[in-house]
């Protein structure tokens, strides 16, 4: 059975709320952060795995890095080249699913950012993600992740909260925690131009020290946590988990 992140439909029901103007603006400037917090020099090949509709990807094509961006959605990666080819962008997007998107020892370097790790049911499954971008690293290769952690939304946890976006429309958001916090269940109801639409998600929640055992079983050497772009630390003024991690 398909699960939520397997279909098309949320990713197309809810793409203007995650994906709205000021979240293109912010990627812009998050990727100078990015590239000075791992060190990741500007004619790198760096791999945005599930990449979306392209923007960080583009914003590191546009820094002059050789990027491939991989993405389930096929309509996502569409996006991404048709907004490449609009800017006069250099980079290559890819339809693939992360537990079997491989490219042994093709790049300098790696990113999977905006919380776009811990979907699948099997923990498994999760690990596979990462083994494969580690193997798609050469040796001595970077890699960045990004997401909520687990001790960050503990801290300001609310099982409920309205969001009025952009273009008028407002989100409801339902949180649940599952028991031992292994997961949020999340359920988002839109309410855009007099209809309403509804779905629910969850995502595996990661300590910070969860995080750094389960990369450094996917074959990542050293790893440091940091609780934003700036590089502060991983402690309980961070606003996200952040990882990065070397081959």
């Amino acid at each position: 059975m398909s699960t939520w992140h397997d279909t098309d439909r949320f990713w197309h029901d809810f793409h203007d709320v995650m994906f709205h103007r000021r979240r293109w603006e912010q990627a812009e400037e998050e990727a100078d952060d990015i590239l000075a917090l791992a060190g990741i020099v500007t004619d790198a090949a760096l791999l945005d795995m599930c990449c979306g509709p392209g923007r960080h990807a583009l914003a590191f094509a546009r820094r002059g890095l050789t990027v491939t961006g991989v993405d389930r959605t096929e309509t996502y990666i569409s996006q991404a080249q048709g907004r490449a080819s609009e800017a006069g962008i250099e980079a290559r997007f890819v339809v693939g699913d992360a537990r079997a998107y491989r490219e042994p020892e093709r790049y300098d370097a790696a990113v999977c950012l905006y919380t776009s790790f811990g979907y699948f049911e099997d923990p498994e499954d999760d690990l596979l993600l990462l083994k494969n971008v580690c193997d798609s690293l050469k040796p001595g290769g970077v890699f960045v992740i990004d997401m909520n952690g687990k001790e960050v939304s503990a801290r300001a946890f609310k099982g409920r909260a309205w969001d009025d976006l952009e273009d008028g429309s407002r989100l409801l958001e339902h949180r649940t925690v599952v028991p031992d916090w292994e997961w949020i269940e999340n359920e988002w109801v839109l309410l855009k131009d007099g209809e309403q639409t509804t779905d629910t998600f969850r995502v595996r929640m990661y300590s910070g020290v969860e995080l750094k055992k389960v990369l450094g079983q996917a074959g990542f050497g050293s790893v440091s946590l940091h609780g934003d772009w700036s590089g502060t630390p991983y402690d309980d003024h961070a606003r996200r988990l952040i990882a990065v991690a070397r081959k």
